[in-house]
């Protein structure tokens, strides 16, 4: 039975769905304004992680994620450039779904838009209006009345008087609460607009995500997920507005992921440490990337710098220099059965992938041993290990082709490399050993890691 973390809570809680054996999980997406960062690759891989393992354990999933296609940012960033807001979110979009190919992530089951859905957001507003928790003003916008919702700030343990107390309406505002928030915005001169019941308009961007998840999985769903910036206000304001519209408990289980820290500072364009998915593959391999995130427990901030990048690829050598050169054996075995029930259970317990990972690299010593002892059963632990880093994504290579990887910009190609150990062959050959060493340090002076044994020469970049 998994059991994961339940931000509203605050407990641990069983994976107990509305319709036994089906998921329904909705992620909150990007606003398709500026390239993905760092910190939507966290949220793409833990989700996208979660997926693989529920599917792997037999679980039916509904995964949605939505696009955020129409926004004060987008229309800010259409104004910079002089392309239109359309053009803006398109551009972008399209640049999501390259970066998420690139990291090789499993699509989603479906990705709404808010522009697609506009009629659905008005149909929820007007439900809301009727249901006494939101009101018109005088100006063309629409607000929601937090006063209404007795459980406001329960997600992120917030007092509607201490929230209150610093609040302010701004004067352009129309509201009678400096807490409420807006879901219908009266159109300005040259912003995208649709007709509405309050006159031209377009939505807020609080509405977008409750109109588009009840609207792909239902009044009520299982889980909702997002990064730990989105639970206040964002995700506090969905349950707000969802639950005042359809009258039901909105989600069962709610997850957020930490943050994301580059050189002990959080990640801020002000900072100058602004990472793009793009500016981190540049450098390093996706599943690099991909073991670094599920290295830390998806609750957990997540620290990253180049040395934790560098140790993720190392990590990662160690377990496919495990699977390399033994045939995979599939079957019963108890050794084997061990390892998986011990994985199993770190999986279980909120998703806990350090553990798990660390039962990976438990496999990879003892496959590592039968080697010379026992192939059947070096075999059978290696084609375990495979199937179970699977499960969340990692070892999905060839061996030799991540040992071997690509040359960066400054590297030696593998042609180049070849020709080197063909030259220390022949030195060897020819009982020069001074020049065999001399090209063997000249290699390792390049990070590439030579490994003799009786087959021969494998090679590695360290």
């Amino acid at each position: 039975m998994i059991e994961l973390h339940d931000s509203l809570s605050g407990q641990r809680q069983p994976l107990e769905t509305l319709e036994p054996g089906h998921v329904r999980l909705y992620v909150c997406g990007v606003t398709a304004y500026d390239y993905c960062h760092l910190g939507h690759a966290r949220v793409m891989i833990v989700f996208d992680m979660f997926v693989r393992y529920l599917r792997a354990m037999g679980w039916r999933v509904t995964y949605v994620r939505n696009v955020t296609d129409i926004d004060d940012k987008i229309i800010n960033r259409a104004n910079e450039t002089g392309d239109t807001p359309d053009a803006i979110a398109a551009r972008f979009t399209q640049a999501m779904r390259e970066d998420e190919a690139a990291l090789g992530l499993t699509a989603p089951t479906a990705e709404p838009t808010a522009t697609g859905h506009v009629a659905q957001i008005i149909a929820m507003i007007e439900r809301l209006i009727e249901n006494g928790a939101a009101y018109a003003s005088d100006n063309g916008d629409v607000y929601y009345d937090v006063s209404t919702f007795e459980n406001y700030g329960a997600l992120s343990g917030r007092r509607m008087a201490d929230l209150r107390a610093g609040a302010r309406i701004a004067v352009n505002e129309a509201k009678t609460d400096p807490l409420d928030f807006v879901l219908w915005k009266a159109a300005k001169p040259d912003e995208p607009s649709w007709d509405s019941p309050w006159g031209q308009g377009r939505p807020g961007w609080h509405i977008e995500c409750s109109a588009m998840s009840t609207h792909c999985l239902g009044a009520s769903f299982d889980i909702h997920g997002g990064g730990l910036d989105l639970q206040f206000p964002h995700h506090e304001n969905e349950i707000a507005q969802s639950e005042a519209a359809t009258g039901q408990r909105y989600v069962t289980t709610w997850m957020h992921n930490g943050f994301v820290t580059v050189d002990d500072e959080k990640m801020s364009k002000s900072l100058g440490n602004f990472l793009t998915i793009r500016d981190v593959l540049a450098r390093y391999d996706a599943e690099t990337v991909r073991y670094f995130v599920l290295a830390t427990h998806y609750r957990s901030p997540l620290a990253y710098n180049a040395d934790a990048m560098d140790a993720a690829t190392s990590a990662l050598s160690r377990l496919y220099t495990a699977l390399r050169d033994v045939a995979p054996v599939d079957g019963a075995n108890a050794a084997a059965d061990a390892f998986e029930t011990r994985f199993t259970d770190a999986m279980a317990d909120d998703l806990n992938t350090p553990a798990a990972i660390a039962v990976l690299f438990e496999m990879a010593r003892e496959c590592q041993r039968l080697k010379g002892e026992d192939a059947q059963a070096a075999g059978a632990i290696s084609a375990r290990l495979a199937g179970l880093a699977s499960r969340i994504g990692l070892l999905e290579q060839l061996p030799q082709a991540f040992l071997q990887g690509q040359a960066g910009d400054d590297g030696l190609s593998a042609d180049t490399i070849e020709a080197m150990l063909a030259q220390r062959r022949q030195a060897r050959a020819d009982k020069d050993f001074a020049r065999a060493d001399e090209i063997r340090d000249e290699l390792t002076g390049q990070g590439i890691v030579l490994e003799d044994g009786p087959q021969g020469t494998l090679w590695r970049r360290g």
